[in-house]
């Protein structure tokens, strides 16, 4: 199985996945959420510039936030700077769209969007919004076409999974392995979130705290969303949080809930953190090195064939080494 990393990206990303790239990683994802972080494909143009051998990749690019055309270009220009390193994944959205107070995209719209991308990048014509298009990048500008960059379909349901069987190199998945449901895909890759306890460390401890418990209140963020008031009010500190969150005017409330999303905690999550403690474990990836090991392997047999960590808390170079620990 290969072990990867996800980030957000920030302006110090391109030197933490050279850092990556020297732990052993097999591949460096970052996020593209244009509300709260560094657009991914600046972050990963600095990346490959400092790099060699690691993969690279944006997950999740949502269709609605660039045209065809400007991702099509995007990826091949990436991908040339990296030698052919550059994979996607490509959604419906979550924070992406949910913190622009939008809700997913149909998978019908996405498909169109990866069918049409591919035409593109192999350098055919294609009907897009009433008008042909095609990459007409001159030598030296550009990947020349075909550009052939992996596309992983961000899927955690029926019809999601019928796209990534269809259209997909690859399947990536979070937080939830669904690698039965695409099982002819070559590829699938799953993102946890979480931290390697020290030895005698518990996930009460302020250092592990500090590591996940952006990545708790995502936990939260996501029931909200996608659950409802029932769902989020059955986790601890649930009901709490959602009252802090509901106070705000509707016109408003996107802007909150996510907030700080998987960097940090806002203001409104600190009764995720104060009671969420005692379930992250259950949660999110938090335990020994043994330990995880151990579910690393039992990943491996359901059939994932990469496990993504997102390092996160204010101390990214003690994750990578200590996630880099899983690498074998």
């Amino acid at each position: 199985m290969g072990i990867s990393v996800a980030f957000a990206p920030s302006n110090n990303t391109p030197d933490h996945i050279a850092a990556a790239e020297d732990l052993g990683f097999h591949r460096a994802w970052c996020y593209d959420s244009p509300a709260y972080y560094v657009d991914p494909w600046v972050t990963l143009a600095r990346a490959a510039d400092r790099t060699n051998r690691i993969g690279l990749g944006v997950a999740v690019l949502v269709p609605s936030l660039r045209h065809l055309m400007v991702t099509a270009g995007t990826i091949a220009s990436v991908s040339d700077l990296s030698q052919g390193r550059l994979s996607v994944a490509i959604g419906t959205g979550f924070s992406g769209r949910m913190a622009l107070g939008q809700r997913a995209m149909k998978w019908s719209d996405v498909e169109a969007y990866v069918q049409a991308l591919r035409h593109l990048l192999r350098g055919e014509v294609v009907d897009w919004e009433g008008r042909k298009l095609q990459m007409q990048h001159p030598r030296g500008y550009v990947a020349a076409r075909p550009v052939s960059v992996p596309i992983w379909i961000a899927a955690d349901g029926p019809k999601g999974f019928a796209v990534a069987n269809k259209l997909g190199d690859g399947a990536f998945f979070a937080p939830t392995p669904h690698a039965a449901a695409v099982s002819n895909l070559p590829e699938k890759s799953l993102l946890a979130f979480g931290t390697v306890l020290d030895d005698g460390e518990t996930a009460a401890s302020d250092r592990a705290i500090n590591a996940y418990s952006a990545q708790l209140a995502a936990i939260y963020h996501i029931a909200y969303e996608r659950g409802g008031p029932e769902v989020v009010d059955a986790l601890p500190g649930g009901s709490e949080w959602r009252r802090t969150i509901e106070e705000i005017s509707p016109e408003y409330r996107h802007l909150a809930v996510h907030e700080g999303h998987l960097v940090e905690p806002n203001e409104r999550d600190h009764p995720i953190v104060r009671d969420g403690t005692r379930v992250a474990p259950d949660l999110l990836w938090i335990d020994t090195l043994d330990n995880l090991r151990k579910r690393v392997e039992s990943l491996e047999d359901e059939g994932v064939t990469e496990l993504v960590f997102q390092p996160a808390g204010s101390d990214i170079i003690r994750e990578l080494r200590s996630f880099s620990s899983l690498i074998v």
